[in-house]
């Protein structure tokens, strides 16, 4: 006789049995000790404490979001970099406030206002090596709206004061703004799009 007649078939309740016992198991929370079980107030995932797959520091984050996220942070600023960047910002934000009251915001129009400042344009070569200059005038990036891309009016703004400090600024139909950051790591002193 073969070993395989000696196998029983599997009565069709058990199987029920063990796939109802699966399904109503779903979505309970289990201790993974009876202290834990004990615990008042630990009837959600979130009273058990953080993930241990997320990093320190990114609150309720995914997972590895800092990494993730890395491309998005600016560069730090030496304190005597950071005045020079500031005072740079003070200089840049009257121009811009004038020109928003004055609902000239193009690009154009804010590259010629900035450089009688006494800025020179930057330039870059190909290989993106910095050729010279500080200032760089771009119209306002592409956004996401309703089904399609579009690109608002307006003009970004940056300016190199050091290899490591940047002033920032924008100007749009709605508001302007300028601030001072360190370069960040793909895009200089312009801050990058999301990745994802």
């Amino acid at each position: 006789m073969s070993t395989s007649m000696l196998v029983r078939p599997i009565p069709l309740v058990a199987v029920a049995l063990a796939v109802v016992a699966t399904l109503t198991a779903c979505g309970d929370l289990h201790a993974p000790d009876a202290t834990a079980r004990a615990t008042p107030g630990a009837s959600s995932p979130s009273a058990l404490g953080a993930s241990p797959y997320v990093e320190p520091g990114a609150g309720d984050g995914a997972p590895h979001h800092n990494d993730n996220n890395a491309y998005r942070r600016a560069g730090e600023m030496p304190p005597a970099h950071a005045a020079d960047a500031g005072r740079e910002a003070a200089r840049i934000r009257p121009v811009l406030e004038r020109l928003w009251e004055q609902r000239e915001w193009d690009p154009a129009t804010v590259r010629t206002a900035l450089l009688r400042l006494g800025y020179e344009e930057e330039r870059i070569a190909k290989d993106g090596t910095r050729l010279g200059g500080t200032l760089t005038v771009q119209g306002m990036s592409s956004r996401w709206k309703d089904d399609g891309y579009v690109t608002p009016e307006g003009a970004r703004v940056a300016l190199r004061v050091h290899d490591d400090a940047c002033v920032t600024a924008f100007l749009q139909k709605s508001n302007f703004d300028v601030r001072t950051n360190g370069p960040y790591p793909e895009t200089g002193c312009f801050e990058p799009p999301y990745g994802h």
